[in-house]
């Protein structure tokens, strides 16, 4: 499969060797680059041999030497072949929620682990084979993200939808004795993989534990929107749910930390905030090795947040989850923190990551916004200024009369934008 090349840095081998833009990569060593990973992996030998067709028609052999990790400055179109769509039909599937009349990419349901690899999704296994393992240990593409749920094979079938649920766990084995660090997901719904069937997913991961640990699982709450009709039935976490997920949780922290040197699994920050409990300090999350996954993120969101002594007026935007503490944090500073209700998916969803331009603007029209209005950077699109319900950021800053800044979800981020 050829490669068009649409860029060459200057002053690269690429460059000196004659390549230009609109070339195209056919193989390097006699093999055919699939993806990225097979181009990463392939230049990192020190003698190469790359077949190059040019423009015309002609065909390149070229030979180099190199330095181990020195690049060929080729920068390439379509890195990557056909996305790996997802083939379950999961009960608390979120995209399933969306309501009608979204934008389209909202609608894709992904399960490729080189993306999961790039960007951190979460796969489930069951669209893989022998041959996928054996590519993931050979280009060493570590960690894999995985979405576990439950470890009865039955029940994980019926949780997803795919009769290929069960018997794709057998891959972990071979990912683990591969060397590959496994970041393991349980999205908890009440009534099915909860109470007992939650210690046989925790013990039955355990072993998965490298010596020395690296492996890691968390847990968060599935997410409810009113957008549920023709779906199967869920039933929303109450306080006391969240403090038996807690409990349940410290406890095989500290067996497995006793046993295996690490605590291993961790409960979603939503947890806490819900169940009115303190979170668990910086040492507890040991490397905080799913903070993206909303693990740990808001104690060391506190721990990097340096108080300035006196800021701008300010309004702050957040989820009614993190409002309470974010509140508690910024106590004595000249900051609205405004907790916004979640219409657009309903009262269940409490995140500021899935909050929508509308209903922003609604909750903070006719209120004294100060200089600036301050918005999770999560709400938007990545790389993109605009948010789930397709409002843009310009679009919402005139029609609030104050400028609309995203600020990225660290301490350290909130602090400079508190003050510049």
């Amino acid at each position: 499969m050829k490669k068009i090349i649409i860029g060459v840095e200057p002053g690269s081998i690429a460059e000196e060797m004659g390549i230009e833009v609109g070339d195209a990569l056919i193989s390097i060593g006699g093999r055919e680059i699939v993806d990225i990973f097979d181009y990463h992996l392939a230049v990192m030998d020190e003698e190469l041999d790359i077949l190059i067709e040019k423009t015309t028609g002609e065909q390149w052999l070229l030979e180099l030497d190199k330095d181990e990790d020195e690049e060929l400055g080729l920068i390439f179109e379509g890195m990557m072949d056909k996305m790996r769509n997802c083939g379950n039909n999961c009960v608390f599937c979120f995209i399933d929620q969306n309501p009608k009349g979204m934008r389209p990419t909202l609608y894709v349901k992904d399960d490729d682990y080189r993306l999961s690899f790039l960007h951190g999704n979460y796969i489930t296994l069951t669209n893989m084979n022998e041959k996928d393992i054996d590519r993931i240990i050979r280009h060493r593409i570590s960690p894999v993200n995985i979405s576990i749920h439950a470890t009865d094979p039955e029940l994980r079938v019926k949780m997803m939808g795919n009769k290929r649920a069960g018997a794709s766990l057998d891959f972990l084995g071979k990912l683990t004795e591969g060397g590959i660090t496994l970041a393991l997901q349980i999205v908890l719904c009440k009534g099915y993989n909860d109470g007992a069937q939650l210690d046989k997913t925790i013990g039955d991961l355990a072993k998965y534990i490298p010596e020395g640990g690296g492996c890691s699982l968390s847990i968060v709450p599935v997410g409810i929107t009113k957008h549920r009709q023709g779906l199967a039935h869920l039933e929303p976490f109450t306080r006391g749910d969240c403090l038996e997920v807690i409990e349940k949780v410290d406890k095989w922290q500290k067996k497995l930390l006793a046993e295996k040197g690490t605590r291993f699994v961790f409960a979603a920050d939503e947890f806490y905030l819900k169940a009115e409990v303190d979170l668990p300090g910086v040492e507890e999350y040991e490397d905080f090795p799913q903070i993206d996954n909303g693990v740990g993120m808001m104690t060391a969101f506190a721990d990097e947040f340096v108080k300035p002594d006196r800021t701008r007026k300010v309004t702050l935007v957040t989820g009614k989850a993190s409002a309470p503490f974010m509140q508690d944090l910024l106590k004595g500073l000249d900051v609205d923190v405004v907790a916004i209700e979640n219409h657009f998916y309903g009262e269940y969803i409490t995140v500021a990551g899935l909050l929508t331009g509308g209903d922003i603007i609604k909750q903070l029209e006719g209120r004294d916004l100060g200089e600036v209005v301050l918005i999770p950077k999560t709400a938007l699109k990545a790389e993109e200024d605009i948010f789930l319900d397709d409002i843009t950021l310009e679009e919402m800053s005139k029609q609030l009369g104050r400028p609309v800044i995203p600020v990225d979800c660290t301490g350290q981020a909130l602090a400079e934008a508190l003050i510049r």
